[in-house]
């Protein structure tokens, strides 16, 4: 799905960009304004966005407003005339994934693209929640292992410290990281983000540092670096695993010393920047084989945060259905519930793709549900089959017989039972308890055991 939706108030402009991205093997949908942008992105699925800054009725930063808050993981991309650089980095700091000036070259234009497009792909893997989901609720869970991950946060959040965050595909690390910056007293300030794997080898130093005006062919301004951009703030280095090795001295200095140098200039930029990084991959086994600097690892890696799978919180995976039910009710304008042999069979199964899978899973049951409830028959057959296979994997390998695995999955779901009786009756044991049909000395024996009386 490689779709860009250019929006331009100037014809031509759209018939050039049109055409150049059409060459390029790009889809290729145009507005006019921002306004006619919104319906585009309500009826189809775009990969990109290049829009200009100034338009009628809606301009491109009151667009880029709106995409950050309803499509946040669709890249956008400024274009801007030489007089209007500022309100581009201002729009960087927004959330724009990069800007690019009138006249461009079109190996410029295809190089921002290609970005874009990568970004988008990698964000696909991931979990997303909207700025004001990130401040209200943070981090969905209530394993002991999220709880750990919260109590990092309040601890870390304060301070400067440099932290690495270290998980799966799909665990949520980008969502640790905007909880950390919005708990901090930056928050107020730039959180700027690079996908470094989305990012080629040779713009790499350009895309942290900037450059100056002719450091290069086709560098007709001078244009600030991310380091530049997340000054007073802060800088997310997501899979900073894929950073080349040159780049790495480099990146080492400026987190010690917090100064820099543009690509092509000579004065020294001073930056108040706090760094989170995070990779899904061993980077002390990357240490050892020689790709990556041990001085930097070890400068990364001051307070290390650990995302695990979900298939080893599965205390997580209902409250998080719960979440995704809601969700796509309120998206898709439906009202559907979910089966409890459902929600026990999900307990079953092991997420080799986390949260992403189980949200993708999530809104195809409920398009497909009938009767407005998700049951057994809406379970896609090769999920069957694979909780199949885990059961018998799993009771292969354990000494334990058959009837105490199953009490275990059984204990996950009265757990859940609990916390949501608990979250109803606002921590009311007297009422939870008669909710449940117990006493309430059987509901406090049940919390301590389950260890929820905090």
């Amino acid at each position: 799905m490689n779709k860009i939706l250019i929006v331009d108030d100037e014809i031509n402009m759209r018939l050039v960009l049109t055409a150049m991205l059409k060459k390029e093997g790009y889809e290729v949908a145009s507005a006019s304004d921002g306004q006619e942008a919104l319906q585009i992105l309500k009826s189809g699925r775009i990969a990109a966005v290049v829009t200009d800054l100034k338009m009628p009725n809606i301009d491109g930063m009151e667009l880029l407003n709106h995409i950050i808050l309803q499509y946040p993981a669709i890249p956008v991309i400024m274009i801007t005339a030489h007089g209007t650089v500022a309100t581009a980095v201002e729009a960087l700091k927004k959330g724009a994934l990069d800007y690019i000036t009138k006249p461009f070259e079109l190996d410029e234009l295809k190089n921002v693209i290609s970005k874009a497009i990568k970004t988008r792909n990698l964000k696909e893997n991931e979990l997303f929640l909207p700025p004001e989901e990130i401040e209200r609720t943070g981090i969905i869970g209530t394993s002991r292992q999220t709880l750990e991950i919260f109590e990092a946060i309040k601890r870390v959040a304060p301070t400067t410290t440099t932290i690495m965050i270290t998980g799966e595909t799909g665990t949520g690390k980008e969502l640790v990281a905007d909880a950390i910056h919005y708990n901090s007293p930056r928050k107020n300030n730039p959180l700027i983000k690079i996908n470094c794997a989305a990012i080629a080898e040779t713009l790499m130093e350009s895309e942290l540092f900037g450059y100056e005006k002719g450091a290069y062919t086709g560098a007709v301004i001078t244009k600030p670096g991310k380091f530049e951009l997340a000054h007073k703030g802060t800088l997310f280095l997501d899979e900073v695993g894929e950073i080349p090795r040159d780049m790495q001295v480099k990146l080492l200095r400026v987190i010690q010393e917090q100064e820099f140098e543009r690509v092509g200039g000579l004065r020294t930029i001073k930056v108040d920047v706090r760094i989170i990084a995070a990779t899904n991959q061993n980077l002390l086994q990357q240490v050892q084989a020689g790709n990556f600097r041990e001085d930097l690892y070890y400068r990364l890696n001051v307070f290390p945060i650990d995302v695990p799978p979900l298939r080893e919180r599965k205390e997580d995976i209902l409250p998080l259905v719960d979440y995704f039910m809601d969700k796509f009710n309120k998206k898709l304008g439906l009202s559907v519930a979910v089966d409890s042999e459902v929600k026990e069979m999900l307990l079953r199964y092991e997420w080799p793709g986390n949260i992403r899978e189980l949200e993708n899973l999530i809104e195809r049951m409920m398009l497909l549900a009938q009767n407005n409830i998700i049951t057994l028959q809406e379970i896609p057959g090769e999920f069957k089959t694979a909780v199949d296979k885990a059961i018998i994997t799993q009771t292969d390998n354990s000494k334990k017989p058959f009837k105490d695995f199953m009490r275990n999955h059984m204990e996950n779901v009265e757990r859940q039972m609990i916390i949501k009786c608990l979250e109803k009756s606002g921590g009311n044991v007297t009422k939870a308890a008669k909710e449940l049909g117990l006493s309430r000395k059987g509901l406090q024996l049940k919390m301590i055991k389950y260890g929820l009386r905090k």
